[in-house]
């Protein structure tokens, strides 16, 4: 075995897991073998997790009988399922459609899309109607995998789908970067589509000048792939290369489209021009008679660029026409349910129709109200509600705890995490409260809670629906050391929990992917500089000490606080995106905070924001006893800074 293991492993037993981890990744045949007769030995709790690593490790050449058995051993566990994904996916590569059909029936998790795509797949064979599910699965692909090309190849083939199915599905990859996708959707129309879709993803605006046409729907798809990919780099030029040529050369609907999704790329980049370019697609649509049928994601940007051109009279209009040609699961976004309602109000008359509208948006924000999120706390607040926290619920009993404390797969799950492998221990314990009601969930989390794992203490108390622990769903660990270093620093404790809820979990030994540590996820240049304007000597094991990741990380948010004239959104903002980034977003016009963060471009960004916000707006309550209020967090609005001054701080920000 091998040697340096970590200390927290006592026994022979947790010496062969880590073993085995560490033979699985060097793909160590022997080691995992050896491995896994010392856990069966020994009856450790994690032995069904050896055995899945050493049957994972030569899955290719497995036979069905040894995956039955392994089945049955440990039947009902994270395990088992983990096995059945992996299992379909080598069924499907090895084209075993009918043990596949067996076993699929069985994949409890059933969210792996190319294993969906696979079942499809055996649908289709065995004569079922499948094209709708596999338009949806495919057209949601990230990348190309085996499956999905399968299935789609298949399909077109039979003549279940057709050219204009395989375009729209190449328009959606190029909409959202996605060259291997698109450049498969296009070769199914036709080989020489494929090579002109790459080339197109290489320079759009050269394939524009040299090569594209719109004498037939397959060279006008391909010009629209190329407007669009070129509004991804410059709205601008596509606009002029629609208004002087394209406009007038392509389909109507393939021109509309272009000009919405010039919209949205000018939207995204927080141009003024958003709105107009997207209001011209709608027209050209609605002059053709035509109904647009364009992404969700568009119609997100369409409103976000009308909610930010305040002086424009038809802004509101267009918000409300944007969110009703959203599909329906949007529509049902908070986001967009206050917006419409915000947009019914601004539009109401005087007559009997106004007040129809304003009822109507009396009743989105009402439904919304009180619900434990961004938008509804702004819902609650534009309805003159008072946020209140939710009654707690009956203190676990006896038999609740003990059930959460003898569950194996919570059992195995901190056992997981107790031995660093945080990852295996997630997905076990993410596996294990599937299923679970309210009181299941409350000892449960409460059980992660008492073990000190924090975020899975938050994300299962997340889970309730009726009953809601608001102590438990937003803990305080560490409460003097957060409080002291906070005030330290001169900032809102509330604001600090809210921000470390998000970053961490509080995980005091979380690393990022990128390298930022602790509870506050600082990056070491930024340490090191903050250290250095504190007037403190840094170290690198700073970075892990508990206290002094609270200190450097509170000294840094004070400094961002100040540089951002003290708004707690832009200051998130560039604690998680980096400050040059909202120094950027906030020009332009004046605009109200929850219109500013409702457009920061990063998706990640964008929630980060508003659950800081929204997470800090309970810890002050928490903290102070004071009735919550979110629009007081938001503060004043935001736009270019009022201070010339400031610009200059908020360069040196690294």
């Amino acid at each position: 075995m091998g040697a340096a293991l970590p200390a927290c492993a006592q026994s022979r037993g947790d010496l062969a897991v880590l073993d085995a981890r560490e033979a699985l990744r060097k793909h160590d045949r022997a080691r995992l073998e050896a491995d896994r007769a010392i856990a069966l030995a020994e009856r450790h709790p994690l032995a069904p997790w050896v055995e899945y690593w050493e049957l994972g490790n030569r899955l290719s050449e497995v036979r069905v009988d040894e995956v039955e058995a392994f089945y049955t051993r440990w039947r009902g566990s994270y395990v088992e399922d983990r096995l059945r994904n992996d299992w379909l996916l080598e069924l499907g590569h090895r084209r075993d459609w009918a043990a596949f059909a067996r076993d699929y029936p069985r994949f409890r998790m059933n969210d792996d899309r190319e294993v969906t795509c696979y079942a499809l797949l055996t649908q289709h064979q065995a004569g079922k109607d499948v094209r709708d599910a596999a338009l949806t699965t495919w057209g949601a692909q990230r990348d190309v995998d085996e499956g999905c090309t399968l299935l789609a190849s298949t399909l077109y083939d039979a003549k279940v789908i057709g050219a204009p199915e395989a375009w729209r599905v190449a328009r959606i990859a190029a909409e959202h970067g996605r060259p291997r996708v698109a450049k498969f959707a296009a070769g199914l129309v036709s080989p020489a589509a494929a090579g002109d879709t790459a080339d197109i993803f290489d320079n759009p605006a050269r394939y524009l000048t040299r090569k594209a046409s719109a004498l037939s729907r397959t060279s006008a798809e391909l010009a629209t792939l190329a407007l669009m990919r070129m509004a991804a780099n410059d709205a601008d030029a596509a606009a002029g290369r629609l208004a002087e040529r394209w406009e007038r050369l392509l389909p109507p609907d393939l021109a509309a489209l272009a000009w919405a999704i010039v919209g949205k790329q000018a939207a995204y980049k927080l141009a003024p021009e958003g709105l107009s370019y997207s209001q011209r697609g709608w027209a050209l649509a609605k002059s053709r008679g035509l109904t647009p049928d364009w992404s969700d994601d568009t119609y997100a940007w369409q409103v976000r660029a009308a909610l930010r051109a305040e002086a424009d009279p038809s802004r509101w209009p267009f918000v409300l026409q944007a969110i009703d040609a959203m599909s329906e699961a949007e529509r049902r976004d908070p986001a967009w349910i206050y917006w419409k309602a915000r947009a019914l109000q601004a539009t109401a008359g005087d007559d009997v129709y106004g007040v129809a509208q304003r009822s109507a948006a009396g009743g989105l924000l009402g439904g919304i109200a009180g619900q434990m999120h961004f938008y509804g706390k702004l819902a609650s607040e534009e309805m003159g509600w008072a946020i209140e926290l939710p009654a707690r619920p009956a203190p676990l009993t006896e038999i609740e705890r003990g059930d959460a404390l003898n569950h194996p797969g919570l059992t195995r799950a901190l056992q997981l995490i107790a031995l660093g492998l945080r990852n295996e221990g997630v997905r076990e314990w993410n596996f294990s409260v599937r299923g679970m009601d309210d009181r299941q969930l409350l000892a449960a989390a409460q059980l992660a809670c008492e073990r000190e794992v924090w975020d899975r203490c938050i994300n299962t108390s997340e889970r309730t629906r009726e009953q809601i622990d608001i102590e438990q769903r937003f803990p305080m660990p560490f409460r003097g050391d957060v409080v002291a270093r906070a005030r330290e620093a001169g900032i809102d404790p509330a604001y600090v929990y809210g921000l470390i809820r998000q970053e961490s979990r509080f995980v005091a030994d979380a690393r990022s992917s990128v390298g930022a540590s602790g509870l506050m996820q600082i990056m070491p240049n930024t340490a090191k500089w903050t250290a250095k304007k504190l007037g403190i000597s840094f170290t690198p094991d700073m970075l892990t000490d508990r206290d002094a990741n609270l200190r450097l990380g509170t000294g840094y948010l004070k400094l961002v606080l100040d540089s951002f004239e003290g708004s707690q959104a832009m200051a998130a903002a560039a604690y998680n995106a980096g400050p040059s980034r909202p120094r950027r977003w906030r020009d332009g016009p004046l605009l109200e905070t929850a219109i500013w963060a409702e457009n920061i471009p990063f998706n990640e960004t964008r929630d980060y924001v508003k659950r800081v916000l929204s997470n800090a707006t309970y810890y002050a309550t928490l903290l102070s006893g004071q009735p919550p209020s979110l629009r007081a967090r938001l503060g004043q609005r935001i736009g270019p800074p009022r201070d010339p001054a400031l610009t200059a701080e908020q360069k040196e920000l690294p």
